[in-house]
């Protein structure tokens, strides 16, 4: 059986995959901390709503001429 500190692309390997999870939490920590920081944008300017309804009678000849 081989000793585990002869086995150095064991190690290697290891190491790789233990910057690459450091990477990743730094980064995601540095994305949370300036989100926080930043204003909060709107993706689409609000713009004040008209809204017309119309009442039709059954008397009326709009309504007999739809129907």
């Amino acid at each position: 059986m081989s000793d585990w500190t002869s086995l150095w692309y064991v190690w290697l390997i290891l190491l790789t995959v233990f910057l690459l999870l450091l990477c990743g939490v730094s980064v995601s920590c540095v994305k949370f901390c300036c989100r926080k920081k930043r204003l909060p944008v709107e993706t689409f300017p609000r713009h004040p709503c008209e809204l017309a309804g119309i009442g039709i009678d059954s008397d009326s000849t709009a309504h007999s001429t739809v129907t």
